[in-house]
């Protein structure tokens, strides 16, 4: 039987491994021709586009978003819960690897670093020894069915001040019955309170409505000290006197027509920046429920002139609403002239909002 030897070009394809690709004119194709056909394929920069997309989205967000409109109170709302908008990228993450896409895993790059950048610093624990003097601040809520309970233990919390908010009228006598033994010092003024170890002096009421003059201006109007709610006294501390300010700012609440309400949170805010951009103390602290974050823009005039002993001190990011399930820290401890050493949040009591705390020293 007679054999045929095989063509030259099937014996190099078994020598050498396969022949080369071939056009209809039987000319090799160069590699570079099959690299860009795999390009209109759905290779890995090509899969997954619309992930990239979101991806780009979320971090030009976390960058840009004091430049999102605040009508209706969007940019206050966005930015009050700004930290948890962190938590798309890892879903991001997972659908980029499933749909083995490149682009959307670079993309993802862009939300990772503004999310670092904005957040990273309080990951760790950043409070350090010492301290000269304790303050907790805590909105114990008017409709707080334990009173005795919470006064209890804010006093066993071993603050030397400690600031109370949405004080009733019902459980006003409680708190001053409970704390009396604790703290010999204290004032109330309206729905916000202060108790002190140590003497108080030059207290008066905090109009949060309007303009607040310096120090010795005339009070607001008998007829709205009941629902003031905000206060200034001076503490006589053992390193000298401390001006400390308690406030409970207006509520924020979603609207009838979809919105966030925040105008009189935001009235509020401004009158109170008014009032301690006229204080003449060096040493000033500010305790209260603010309602809302420091990443809020309406707290832009009160973080240029004090800043949040959590994130100087604190660990973690401090959420203290809601008690049963905590994702915004809208009550604040704010300092100027003193430095602080230590900052946390105490277990809950009967109120929706949890207490913090924070060491300070001269």
């Amino acid at each position: 039987m007679t054999r045929i030897p095989a063509c030259d070009t099937v014996q190099e394809g078994v020598r050498g491994g396969p022949a080369p690709e071939q056009d209809r004119r039987g000319t090799p194709r160069p590699r570079i021709h099959r690299w860009i056909r795999s390009l209109r394929g759905p290779g890995p920069w090509r899969r997954g586009l619309v992930t990239a997309a979101f991806a780009l989205v979320l971090g030009l967000l976390l960058l840009l978003h004091r430049r999102i409109t605040d009508r209706g109170g969007v940019g206050s709302l966005v930015e009050t819960f700004l930290p948890w908008f962190g938590l798309g990228v890892p879903v991001l993450l997972v659908i980029a690897l499933w749909r083995r896409s490149a682009s959307a895993t670079v993309a993802l790059l862009l939300p990772v670093t503004a999310w670092l950048s904005l957040f990273g610093g309080l990951l760790g624990d950043r409070s350090r020894s010492g301290g000269d003097l304790t303050l907790v601040s805590h909105n114990v809520a008017a409709e707080n069915t334990d009173p005795v309970g919470t006064a209890r233990a804010l006093a066993e919390s071993g603050a030397d001040v400690l600031a109370l908010e949405e004080i009733s009228e019902e459980a006003r006598g409680t708190y001053e019955k409970e704390l009396a033994k604790a703290y010999p010092h204290h004032t109330v003024q309206g729905t916000v309170g202060l108790w002190s170890k140590a003497p108080l002096s030059h207290t008066r009421p905090v109009d949060t409505e309007q303009d607040v003059g310096p120090l010795g201006d005339s009070k607001p109007a008998a007829d709205k000290l009941v629902d003031n709610r905000a206060l200034r006294t001076t503490v006589a501390t053992d390193q000298g006197p401390l001006a400390v300010y308690v406030a409970h700012l207006g509520s924020v609440r979603v609207t009838s027509d979809g919105g966030f309400g925040t105008a009189t949170r935001n009235r509020n805010a401004q009158a109170l920046t008014r009032a301690l951009a006229a204080e003449r103390s060096d040493r000033v602290v500010l305790l209260g429920d603010l309602n809302g974050t420091m990443d809020d823009r309406a707290f832009g005039g009160l973080t240029a002139q004090l800043h949040s002993a959590h994130e100087e001190a604190g660990s973690g990011f401090g959420f203290s609403w809601p008690a049963d399930f905590p994702v915004a820290r809208i009550d604040q401890i704010l300092v100027r002239g003193v430095e602080a050493k230590r900052a946390w949040v105490l277990p809950g009591t009967g109120s929706d909002h949890l207490p913090v705390g924070a060491a300070i020293s001269w």
